[in-house]
């Protein structure tokens, strides 16, 4: 699965910071969604949505004129869904030092009509397994969410009329 790994690697400017002189969260996010979609189309060779957005974990502020890396690889399926995980690292430039500095899962899935079901995931090296081992439980964890956000949007619905 390496071949289906994206790396991407930006210079943090300016233009990209906040009032803290640190990455926006909302480009990084939009980051994130780059290669997590790129990702998923490489890993399905179909057609691929954003579904949700499940996690996004800052864990270190990325400071202007450090460098941010994202590594995005699928790290579960399903028949029409794919789990995506994407490791965000920082490294100042000037020093080499590299942190991590997020992390994200984000689910996608096929809109075409083909009936195919995906090709079952198979982690192929120790980051991959260690990402993987938890796939099921957050599997399960976002369809409770799903059906529970569908209850409350129904609610919301019934509020407006």
């Amino acid at each position: 699965m390496e071949q289906m790994k994206v790396i991407q690697t930006r210079l943090v400017l300016p233009a990209d910071t906040n009032a803290h002189n640190t990455l926006f969260g909302g480009k990084l996010m939009n980051y994130i969604d780059d290669s997590s979609a790129i990702a998923a189309v490489r890993y399905a060779r179909r057609l691929c949505v954003t579904a949700s957005t499940d996690s996004v974990d800052f864990l270190h502020p990325i400071n202007a004129n450090h460098s941010v890396t994202l590594e995005a690889f699928v790290s579960g399926s399903g028949k029409r869904s794919l789990e995506v995980f994407c490791k965000i690292t920082g490294e100042s430039l000037a020093t080499g030092k590299t942190y991590l500095a997020a992390t994200a899962f984000s689910t996608f899935v096929i809109v075409d009509d083909n009936p195919e079901p995906l090709e079952k995931f198979e982690p192929t090296n120790s980051e991959e397994r260690l990402v993987h081992d938890g796939y099921e439980e957050r599997r399960k964890f976002r369809e409770a969410r799903r059906t529970h956000h569908k209850a409350f949007v129904t609610s919301l619905l019934e509020q407006d009329k």
